[in-house]
């Protein structure tokens, strides 16, 4: 049961930021989550270190297929891996 309610848990983004395909800027702009959108983490990879509102980081969550954030700017409440590793 505890993996079921990881899975669903969601996240606030803190700031507007620019989804990519991948963990980078260099991946092509799919999208953008406004701040205040609620997010739900399929998995976390390192990719590309950025500085963002939340401090700098290498992690990057994956929000959907193909749909990479920075945890630069999602609150998780921590400054590690708090979802799987993708």
């Amino acid at each position: 049961m505890q993996t079921a309610a990881a899975s669903t848990r969601t996240y606030t983004v803190v700031a507007d930021v620019n989804v990519r395909s991948g963990p980078g800027t260099s991946y092509a702009k799919v999208g953008r989550l406004d701040a205040g959108s609620r997010v739900t983490l399929q998995c976390q990879t390192p990719g590309q270190t950025i500085t963002g509102p939340l401090g700098t980081t290498r992690i990057w969550s994956r929000i959907g297929t193909g749909r990479y954030v920075s945890d630069a700017y999602i609150r998780t409440g921590s400054d590690g891996y708090v979802a799987p590793r993708c």
